[in-house]
């Protein structure tokens, strides 16, 4: 079997993104709790805390969220497209189509966050996963 690992990039770029993400929520995260004046209440029902803070530093952990969601689907077909030999050609410009989308769908979701624009970004990163799972599709089966 001959593992195509040039499709690994991109997953890669999407881990760190993810990280970048991570650490752009508690930067501005922790000083809005402080600034909020916010106790940290462990009874407090899941969420309700940090309903409180403002809109855009709760845009920043909304998109941290969100890439523990769809992109899990990107990084087993990516896996499974690398294990197959198949992580090159039109494939790895897929996977990286998908990447930067999700990369401008995370700046727009937590700089402006016009709901409209964002499910535009959302569904054409959508489809292009869905390319990408077609296409494993199409070689295991």
């Amino acid at each position: 079997m001959v593992i195509s690992t040039a499709i690994l990039s991109p997953v890669v770029a999407l881990l760190l993104w993810t990280c970048v993400m991570w650490a752009w929520m508690y930067a501005t995260r922790i000083p809005a709790i402080g600034k909020a004046g916010l106790e940290m209440d462990p009874e407090a029902p899941s969420g309700t805390q940090m309903a409180q803070l403002p809109a855009r530093v709760r845009w920043k952990a909304d998109n941290y969220n969100h890439l523990h969601e769809q992109p899990t689907l990107f990084y087993a077909v990516a896996i499974t497209l690398a294990l197959l030999g198949a992580g090159d050609g039109t494939n790895l410009t897929l996977a990286w189509a998908y990447v930067v989308l999700r990369i401008v769908h995370s700046l727009f979701q937590s700089l402006v966050n016009k709901i409209e624009i964002r499910f535009a970004i959302f569904s054409i990163t959508s489809l292009v996963l869905i390319a990408l799972i077609v296409r494993a599709a199409l070689i295991v089966f």
